[in-house]
C-alpha cells in the first residue's frame, strides 16, 4: 500500500499510460439514468449518480424562518459572528439584505395611513365607462329641460297655445 502511495504521488511508471487517447475518466453526461450501476464486492445494489441536477430546486423560505434570521443576525455584535450564522444556515448575505427590505416594506406599508371604511370594491372598467355615460347623458336632459322650460314661458307670454302632449302620445 505504501508503494501504491508512493506512485501516486510521484505519477505513474515510466512507459505506462495514464490512460488511452480515446478513454475519459468521467462518466458520459447524457440524459441517462440518475443511478450508475456499480458492483462493489459483489452486491449488485445501485449508488447514486454523483452529477449535479441540471435544474436544481429553488429554495422557498417561511416569513416566520426569515424574521428568526433577521432577528438572530440583528442580535449579532461580534466580529465574524453573522458569517458563522449564514454557514450554519447555508444562506447568502443577499438574502440578509433582501430580507431585510422585504421587511422595511411590510411595516411601511403597516404605518401608512389608510382610509377608514369599507374597502372599495374593483369594479370593471366597463362600468366606469357607462357611469360617464350616464352622468354626461343627464346633464344634456338637464339642458334640454330647461330649454324646453323656457319655451314654454315664452309661448305663455306671447300667447301662443301650446298643443297638448297627452293628445300626441294617444296617436
Amino acid at each position: 500500500m505504501i508503494k501504491d502511495l508512493a506512485t501516486d504521488v510521484q505519477g505513474t511508471t515510466m512507459g505506462d499510460p495514464e490512460r488511452s487517447g480515446g478513454e475519459r475518466s468521467e462518466a458520459p453526461r447524457s440524459g441517462g439514468s440518475s443511478m450508475v450501476e456499480r458492483r462493489s464486492s459483489g452486491s449488485g445494489e445501485k449508488v447514486p449518480d454523483p452529477e449535479v441536477v441540471a435544474r436544481p430546486k429553488r429554495r422557498q423560505f417561511r416569513a416566520e424562518y426569515k424574521l428568526r434570521i433577521l432577528r438572530e443576525a440583528d442580535a449579532c455584535k461580534g466580529t465574524g459572528e453573522i458569517g458563522a450564522l449564514l454557514r450554519r444556515e447555508g444562506l447568502y448575505s443577499s438574502h440578509l439584505v433582501l430580507w431585510r427590505r422585504q421587511r422595511e416594506q411590510a411595516a411601511h406599508a403597516q404605518l401608512k395611513s389608510r382610509k377608514r371604511g369599507p374597502k372599495p370594491k374593483a369594479q370593471d372598467p366597463r362600468v366606469k365607462q357607462l357611469e360617464r355615460e350616464k352622468a354626461r347623458l343627464e346633464r344634456r336632459l338637464k339642458h334640454a329641460e330647461t330649454i324646453i322650460e323656457i319655451q314654454k314661458k315664452v309661448h305663455e307670454l306671447l300667447g301662443i297655445p301650446l298643443k297638448n302632449l297627452d293628445s300626441d302620445e294617444n296617436d
